[in-house]
């Protein structure tokens, strides 16, 4: 099956016919999707990169770490609230509904991972891991159970054991959802894509360089060997950039 991905740093004279590679996906590959904000991009979700960073001159550092939940938790909330707004009316692009179509395809051997904290993928038919948290969940700092929630909230909501509870996010300085899963999947995967990423915050930026390395219990000689094949799908263009045929 090919799958037509956009290069990296084409020239905006080119069409969008010479933008396009294919990549063939064989019967016996498996295949690791990463998404990153620029797949949101495209649904109206904004990238805060993409305006320096910054919500009401807050450095978005400033109000996602546990040192901002320390300092000032009701901030905090105010700024996942925001987000929460915003991505209630987000509707999943093309790009979202051709991953979904794709994942449906290869079953089992489609691993997709999003940097995303919305709920696009799932809206398209998708099943990610969330290596960043879900926007639409909290849990309580002390119980640290995920519970589903759409609340807006004007001031700290607590739980009933006394904890606060705050957004099911995983901030700077903590250690993303899921990576002991992520990098045994990207160990095996013989056909890595990324699409819409920055490439700029760890541990994602590192994944294409760790992706096809071979099962941990093969030979080092057939680990060497191990197939890859990658694919970039440049930001923002990745839904129009991702076809399938």
């Amino acid at each position: 099956m090919p799958v037509p991905i956009g290069r990296e740093n084409m020239s905006s004279q080119l069409s969008e016919t010479q933008s396009m590679a294919r990549i063939y996906i064989k019967p016996t590959d498996r295949v690791f999707v990463l998404t990153g904000a620029g797949m949101s991009a495209e649904s109206g979700i904004p990238t805060f990169r993409d305006t320096n960073g910054l919500w009401r001159n807050y450095r978005v550092e400033e109000v996602a770490s546990p040192d901002a939940w320390q300092r000032g938790p009701q901030l905090v909330w105010d700024f996942y609230s925001m987000r929460r707004t915003v991505a209630a009316t987000a509707q999943p692009n093309p790009g979202h509904r051709a991953l979904a179509a794709l994942e449906r395809t290869l079953g089992s051997r489609l691993f997709l991972c999003t940097q995303n904290v919305d709920n696009l993928h799932e809206q398209a038919g998708s099943r990610p891991l969330h290596m960043h948290g879900e926007l639409f969940k909290s849990r309580c700092e002390r119980c640290r159970v995920p519970f589903e929630d759409t609340n807006i909230y004007h001031e700290i909501p607590l739980c009933t054991c006394g904890g606060k509870i705050r957004p099911h996010i995983c901030w700077f300085g903590e250690t993303p959802f899921g990576m002991d899963r992520v990098l045994r999947t990207l160990e095996v995967c013989t056909v890595f894509i990324a699409i819409g990423t920055s490439g700029m915050v760890e541990p994602a930026a590192s994944f294409g360089k760790s992706s096809g390395s071979g099962p941990r219990n093969e030979s080092a000689s057939k680990r060497r060997n191990w197939p890859l094949r990658l694919a970039i799908v440049s930001w923002p263009r990745s839904s129009s950039a991702l076809r399938l045929r």
